[in-house]
């Protein structure tokens, strides 16, 4: 388990800022490399050493394929490229999918990072960092080390050598993190306590009652990761990185395209670029490019968990957005804006439906609900009672949904810190959705 959230406020941040800011430019990625191990080993020492095991084997295959490289041995370098992809694929696999032992934090994340910096070595596309402490510095970076973004080597590659850390930098992102900090804590989980609430009701859920729990769920989640994201953003701002926001407001897109590139952004640009353009993107005929779009998601949705309804939550999409590609542009087209946005809730809103229940008997019988149940009045009355109570709250998430939030609310982001820790300092433990991905 990680640091709770007051105690990393309170204790950690603080020991961390004042350490790598006293010590010498030389000496900052050690610092860094030292408290993130003692952020992830916060509870569980063991998997510190698979993610310095992990990183080391990769820092070595690197190496000998930049070796290979040189010498003209492109063949020889594929092939060893081709090992630490089985073998890093072959770890995650076995931690998320066989149940054999817990699952490590952040491992999703770390693995995808690491990956990314060897197969760009192979491409030629980053040199090979020579210093070890530099490359595990990068893997390990507590601000985004269990639950993302998924910072590639390239994107900070410059930063790891030589990064500039002045006050305006540390001041945006100290509204950042304080931005991220007010969604989840006073957005996510208020949003998270109702959908939890509702789903206790089991079987007396009316269909209005069940798909207001499914709306706070899409808010939590939202707000949950959008807010993790800003978080790291902000954290990595203040040690002078700059990483690319994972967020641009998915709500308000028009089509299930749109919303997929703004949603988790990182995520679909990994696949893009070492996954599906790979399998030969849109080159080979509509065929291909179908079959390349299925396995991207089919595999998007296996990324979040080993159960079923994580592999149809990801089929689902790549469904929905090769009717799009295909069939649906034209007609989305003509529709009024309002029309298309509305489109676009409804089926991320039934992708959510798959994505959060639990084995397909629970799935079948929320569609049931969702769908078929009929409405008494005693359970729509229950539906009214949830909207008197979190109408305000629903009304702050939708307006938190659009760049309203931080356009206009953004200079409170001092409020949303101490309602944060007013929060947290009651003892309540609400951890990120994501640590389990």
């Amino acid at each position: 388990m990680v640091f709770s959230s007051f105690t990393f406020l309170i204790v950690f941040l603080p020991a961390v800022l004042a350490a790598y800011y006293a010590a010498p430019t030389a000496w900052r990625n050690g610092i860094l490399f030292f408290f993130s191990l003692i952020f992830y080993a916060w509870g569980e020492p063991v998997y510190v050493l698979l993610m310095i095991a992990s990183v080391w084997v990769n820092y070595e295959m690197a190496r000998r394929i930049g070796r290979l490289r040189e010498a003209g041995g492109t063949g020889r370098a594929r092939r060893v490229l081709a090992a630490d992809c089985a073998l890093n694929l072959g770890l995650l696999g076995f931690f998320k999918y066989t149940g054999l032992l817990p699952l490590p934090l952040g491992i999703s994340f770390y693995t995808f990072q690491v990956m990314s910096y060897v197969i760009d070595v192979y491409r030629g596309e980053v040199p090979v960092q020579d210093r070890f402490l530099t490359l595990a510095a990068y893997v390990s970076l507590f601000p985004q080390l269990i639950a993302g973004p998924i910072v590639r080597y390239r994107q900070v590659a410059h930063e790891l050598e030589a990064r500039t850390e002045t006050v305006e930098a540390f001041a945006e992102g100290v509204r950042y993190f304080c931005t991220g900090l007010g969604k989840k804590v006073l957005l996510a989980n208020p949003m998270g306590d109702l959908y939890r609430e509702i789903c206790a009701l089991g079987g007396s859920q009316s269909t209005a009652t069940l798909w207001l729990g499914m709306l706070a769920f899409a808010f939590q989640i939202y707000f949950d990761f959008s807010g993790y994201s800003d978080m790291a953003v902000g954290l990595g701002r203040m040690f002078g990185f700059h990483f690319e926001e994972n967020f641009n407001y998915p709500y308000l897109s028009r089509s299930i395209t749109e919303f997929w590139r703004r949603w988790h952004i990182s995520l679909g640009s990994w696949f893009r670029d070492y996954l599906y353009i790979p399998l030969g993107g849109n080159r080979g005929g509509a065929g291909k490019q179908v079959r390349n779009i299925l396995i991207v998601w089919g595999l998007t949705g296996l990324w979040h968990g080993a159960g079923w309804n994580f592999l149809f939550w990801g089929l689902y999409f790549g469904i929905l957005l090769i009717l799009e590609k295909f069939f649906l542009k034209e007609t989305l087209r003509k529709l009024p804006g309002f029309g298309r946005h509305l489109y676009t809730v409804f089926f991320v809103l039934i992708g959510w439906v798959l994505f959060s229940a639990e084995g397909l008997f629970p799935l079948w019988e929320r569609i049931k609900i969702l769908f078929f149940a009929a409405d008494l009045p005693a359970a729509n009355a229950m539906s009214l009672h949830y909207l008197r109570n979190y109408g305000f709250l629903f009304g702050l998430c939708f307006l938190g949904s659009t760049p309203c939030f931080r356009d206009k609310c953004g200079r409170f982001y001092w409020l949303f810190f101490l309602l944060s820790a007013a929060y947290l300092a009651s003892g309540a433990y609400n951890p990120f959705l994501y640590f389990r991905f």
